[in-house]
């Protein structure tokens, strides 16, 4: 699964061929707390082997990072008085991220739908904001609302009947192009200096789905490695957890871009600070202050 943002705008998985029927579970896998899996995907992490209550660890714990900046974000945003629909944005990705948590932990079918459902959803309010940058302050595009809100029902109506990852993929992937060609245009034509921002957000992306790739094609080969390695050392081949942090930050990275054109239209002065040294956050000084 994507992210996998926007992923915010985002580049999205064709095809999951790496990803295990659960009736193909090889001898690595053990069993656990919550039972033998039920979801229509089984990822390369071995399962149970680092806890007896976590199906897949490191596909689980890596979501963290879906989680936690965005609450802080979304605290940020309402502090600043800055427009509800971006602290939704943010919330709707620590959603995606619970929802993910919750499938990895488990390998459960309903888990599952929490994990891919919100990244519709989140993928929409991520295209509601991007779309409504230049706009006045406080208007609201029902129009739009509606026909994104109309998408997300009809994608989950047919996903809940229809089991089929490649739709999903596919109604992922339509959201996740049209965000990309909206992201080009702002840095091509209204805000050329945050290309540095835009094109970071996707390639961390496009970093990511590589490495969900290499997870997906070379698995058993991965598996193989990990068993030859030191736990900890082995942990780095987690490449499906570590497309997990990348799509992440891809997707934190497109509300900071999103966010920052929104602010500058409104003639506020948005500027991208690091949090401890590390971290990215968006700190914005509002005219009134000017």
């Amino acid at each position: 699964h994507p992210g996998a943002a926007p992923s915010a705008g985002l580049p999205f998985p064709s095809f999951r061929a790496g990803a295990r029927s659960p009736a193909m579970a090889p001898a690595g896998d053990r069993t656990g707390y919550w039972g033998p899996p039920t979801s229509t995907l089984d990822w390369c992490e071995e399962n149970y082997v680092v806890s007896y209550y976590i199906a897949e660890f490191w596909n689980t714990i890596s979501n963290l990072i879906f989680i936690l900046p965005p609450i802080y974000g979304a605290i940020q945003n309402y502090k600043d008085g800055l427009e509800k629909r971006y602290t939704a944005a943010y919330l709707g990705l620590t959603a995606m991220g619970l929802g993910s948590w919750c499938f990895h932990m488990t390998l459960k079918y309903e888990m599952q739908l929490l994990d891919e459902l919100p990244m519709i959803y989140s993928c929409c309010m991520f295209l509601y904001c991007l779309y409504e940058c230049f706009k006045y302050k406080d208007t609201v595009n029902y129009p739009l609302m509606f026909l994104l809100g109309a998408y997300s029902v009809g994608v989950t109506i047919v996903y809940l009947n229809w089991k089929q990852p490649v739709f999903h993929q596919v109604m992922y992937g339509t959201l996740v192009m049209i965000l990309v060609l909206r992201s080009v245009y702002i840095v091509l034509w209204v805000y050329p200096w945050l290309r540095g921002l835009a094109y970071t957000s996707l390639t961390v992306f496009l970093m990511g789905f590589l490495l969900w790739n290499v997870d997906n094609i070379f698995c058993d080969r991965l598996r193989g490695l990990r068993n030859q390695l030191p736990p900890v050392v082995g942990a780095v081949t987690q490449f499906h957890a570590l497309w997990h942090i990348l799509t992440g930050l891809g997707s934190y990275l497109h509300i900071l871009f999103s966010l920052y054109s929104r602010t500058l239209y409104l003639r506020y002065r948005p500027k991208v600070k690091f949090l401890l040294g590390i971290w990215p956050v968006l700190l914005v000084e509002s005219p009134k202050k000017q």
